[in-house]
């Protein structure tokens, strides 16, 4: 049998990444493999790439790319996700730890036996412009005007570590959040590009919402698009401090505390060991 890389599929309420660990491969991750490596048809298919466990400012981390190749500081789902893995191969036993990102030290805690729950502390969201970045005078972004493909929205913009547009709509749909999401990721107000979420409110401790990611296109969900959404609504006073977020891939629960700390809590799950040929990032 030829060399082969072991690479494991996990997916968080079917947000799926590939993890590749660098103790058990030699593989030298370049953004057209992992672009190409998640493209479904072509390569495994996913919406991105987790490598760890490796060294990041002398404790345990993990990079997180994007599908198209391109590096991302966090993500909810990702971090869950290795979360996970780390419990699965034995790199963790507490029930408590952290995981290091390119945005800083992230707490998890696992809730059942099976390694499927986990409680993440997603630290606090930033409404500043100079922060999310916004382009503009240094202001808080909150229900804004912008223009968005010739048409106008009122959003809210925010950074959980990575940056994210709130447009709140009385329906939300795959196809809107399809049309309207590669103008929001790229508009010239955001220097660093955009996730977007059009958000709907059910009640006041449920929305629903739908997302584009940026650097990974459609989604059918984000853990921190749900604290986005989240955040976004309870400042605007549409929610109460315990808000249940409805995305196609399931439910995310995000607890907010008076100082602001975003606790998100959600499931993953284990998908497959896949082996993949070394010629594939020769």
């Amino acid at each position: 049998m030829a060399d082969c890389l072991t690479m494991m599929k996990y997916q968080g309420l079917g947000n799926d990444y590939l993890v590749l660990d660098p103790n058990k491969n030699a593989a030298h991750l370049h953004g057209k493999k992992i672009a190409l490596m998640c493209q479904r048809g072509f390569g495994l298919g996913a919406d991105g790439v987790l490598y760890g466990p490796v060294d990041i400012n002398g404790k345990m981390g993990v990079h997180i790319y994007n599908s198209d190749g391109s590096e991302s500081a966090i993500s909810g789902n990702g971090v869950r996700i290795f979360a996970k893995y780390l419990m699965d191969h034995g790199y963790v036993k507490e029930q408590k730890f952290s995981i290091e990102t390119l945005s800083g030290s992230i707490e998890v805690e696992c809730l059942n036996s099976r390694a499927t729950e986990f409680r993440v502390n997603m630290g606090k969201a930033s409404f500043l412009s100079r922060e999310i970045p916004v382009t503009g005078e240094v202001r808080e972004v909150i229900n804004e005007d912008f223009t968005f493909h010739q048409k106008e929205y009122k959003a809210t913009c925010l950074t959980v570590g990575n940056p994210h547009c709130i447009i709140f709509m009385d329906q939300v749909n795959a196809e809107i959040a399809r049309e309207l999401g590669p103008y929001v990721e790229n508009a010239d107000e955001f220097p660093e590009r955009m996730n977007l979420q059009i958000c709907r409110r059910i009640d006041s401790g449920n929305l629903d919402i739908e997302i584009w990611e940026r650097g990974s296109g459609y989604t059918k969900a984000s853990g921190t698009g749900s604290c986005a959404a989240a955040a976004a609504a309870y400042r605007l006073g549409l929610v109460e401090r315990r808000v249940n977020v409805n995305q196609p891939g399931g439910m995310i629960q995000i607890d907010i505390q008076e100082d602001g700390t975003l606790y998100m809590t959600g499931s993953v799950g284990y998908v497959a060991d896949i082996s993949i040929a070394e010629s594939f990032f020769s």
